[in-house]
């Protein structure tokens, strides 16, 4: 997982995860590469995401555009556990 702005901050309350890209990967039949080609990010992009890294908003909606998906089909924002927070999932936002 990655803090916002790629730092590793404690006080930061939250933090990105991309499992879901790579299950929905999975679950398509979509190797990385495959990826890459559809969507036509580079490789340091591809990097970036299988580092947990930080990438643009536009690679995210290239990404689910050629997935047909949805941002919160790809992206988690998970409580961060070093801030010290607790997170109450019956919270209404």
């Amino acid at each position: 997982m990655i803090y916002y702005q790629n730092k590793w901050d404690e006080g930061d309350p939250m933090v990105l995860s991309y499992n879901k890209l790579w299950k929905l990967l999975i679950d398509k039949n979509i190797k990385k590469t495959e990826l890459k080609e559809m969507t036509g990010i580079g490789s340091t992009t591809l990097s970036k995401l299988s580092k947990n890294q930080v990438v643009s908003m536009e690679v995210l909606l290239k990404i689910c555009d050629k997935l047909e998906c949805n941002i919160g089909d790809i992206v988690d924002a998970l409580p961060n556990e070093r801030s010290g927070e607790t997170y109450d999932s019956s919270a209404n936002i």
